[in-house]
């Protein structure tokens, strides 16, 4: 890099300021500039090798993504120009769509210097050593990971591939059912953490008295039933990869202690005062909107600037329409595997009924009726009178599978309680049989019986 000339573009001073600091020892040449109005005249001044460019401005030009804006005219007049895209967590959409408009990389800021540092010497080596632009390369995709091929599906992939291998704190949004779970573990697989552990925890069933002891760990006589040391949660993923589940739903005492940690980097078990190093990779999930999250009085904003350097907006399945016969099929060869069946395929009037459904439930819900239709079966293809939705979401749909209704949120739990009451009574208490039934884990029946009192 001793060779390089890099312009850094950013209308914020104190940052400018420490990129050039960084750079300086390690470049031939630093540029730095505030008004992406002079980008061009310097462009034509000087010979830079590679522009650091942010993705928005306090500027004239109402795009809404300046970045790409700016990113275009460069490209346009100065092809062989390496430009490296500066964004924040809440951008990072705009910054994939850069990839696709000729950057050759984008970095999250905050950043880790030496993270930066590899970045540019990267970029700027392969350049020169092919005399072509760099194309980022993804890391190998695990296809039996995410079943999809729908657009939304593959700008989704796309992101992970991108966000994946950063050690960024990522908060993944959506639906019950989406698949949350697996985009984290997908997101683990493709880290450099990979090798290492993945740990989940599904804190919004904690309670609060175990939320530190699941966590933070305990030493022995710390409680009363406290009869050995027990290694938290956090321990037990360093090096490699937490998943928090749920977090939307923890209280704010609870968000303090997490805070605390993610802050100082280490936890202290309950009946110690000695701190633990920590090293890990957060990913945190939930079905709370992002605007609702922001409401402090419900969930802490520091926490939530902590969670989520990078969001991930997860779809839901009615938006992926495409992916649903995908899925259905999916679903098939699995179940017919687990059960020991030969079903071929799906009718077309079968095909024709998922279809024309909305899935309030998303993937969980079809699977279970892809799988509750493969127990029952008795043909060797699936029909349309095979498949049952989950008694919870059905309700929701009409004849074609539209949800009209002007349904209230009091009337959903009540349809919603009495359904859990129905499974319950059906399968004379046995909890477990009743929430496959239903679609749910035991846990969330659990939570929804303590919720509706039943």
């Amino acid at each position: 890099m001793k060779k390089a000339s890099v312009l850094i573009v950013d209308d914020d001073q104190d940052l400018l300021t420490a990129v050039r600091i960084l750079l300086k020892p390690k470049v031939k040449q630093v540029i730095v500039e505030r008004n992406p109005e002079n980008l061009l005249h310097i462009l034509s001044r000087n010979e830079i090798d590679i522009v650091l460019l942010d993705m928005n401005f306090k500027s004239a030009i109402n795009t809404g993504n300046e970045g790409l804006f700016w990113l275009g005219k460069i490209k346009g007049q100065y092809p062989h120009i390496q430009v490296v895209m500066i964004t924040a967590y809440g951008a990072v959409d705009l910054a994939v769509r850069s990839l696709k408009q000729g950057a050759s990389d984008f970095i999250v800021k905050p950043w880790q210097n030496e993270h930066l540092l590899q970045t540019l010497e990267g970029i700027f080596e392969e350049s020169k050593a092919s005399g072509k632009p760099k194309v980022a390369n993804l890391p190998t995709r695990d296809e039996s990971e995410l079943v999809g091929r729908s657009a939304i599906m593959e700008d989704l992939q796309y992101k992970m591939d991108k966000v994946a291998p950063t050690e960024a704190n990522i908060l993944i949004l959506g639906e019950n059912g989406t698949g949350k779970d697996l985009i984290a573990q997908a997101l683990h697989k493709r880290s450099l953490r990979a090798k290492k552990s993945y740990v989940k925890v599904d804190v919004g069933a904690l309670t609060e008295t175990l939320f530190e002891s699941e966590l933070f760990g305990y030493k022995k006589g710390a409680f009363t039933d406290a009869r050995e040391d027990r290694q938290g949660r956090f321990e037990a993923a360093h090096s490699g990869t937490l998943f928090l589940d749920e977090i939307g739903n923890i209280h704010l005492q609870q968000q303090a202690k997490l805070l605390s940690v993610l802050q100082n980097r280490q936890v202290v078990p309950l009946g110690s005062y000695q701190g633990i190093p920590i090293d890990i990779r957060l990913l945190s999930a939930t079905n709370v909107p992002l605007k609702a999250l922001a409401d402090e009085s419900r969930f802490r904003k520091d926490l939530i600037y902590r969670i989520n350097t990078v969001e991930i907006q997860v779809p839901p399945l009615r938006e992926r329409g495409e992916d649903i016969v995908l899925l259905a099929n999916h679903f098939l060869r699995f179940y017919n595997q687990k059960y020991h069946k030969h079903i071929e395929g799906l009718e077309r009037e079968a095909l024709n009924k998922l279809r024309s459904y909305h899935f309030p439930g998303n993937v969980r819900e079809l699977q279970y009726s892809m799988e509750r239709a493969v127990i029952m079966s008795e043909q060797q293809s699936i029909r349309d009178v095979d498949i049952l939705f989950s008694p919870i979401e059905k309700e929701a749909a009409n004849d074609t599978g539209l949800a009209t209704a002007a349904v209230t949120n009091q009337s959903l739990e009540e349809m919603e309680r009495k359904a859990i009451q129905s499974a319950i009574e059906r399968f004379n208490g046995n909890i477990s049989k009743a929430a496959r039934e239903l679609g749910l884990t035991r846990a969330a029946l659990y939570r929804r019986m303590e919720k509706y009192d039943i």
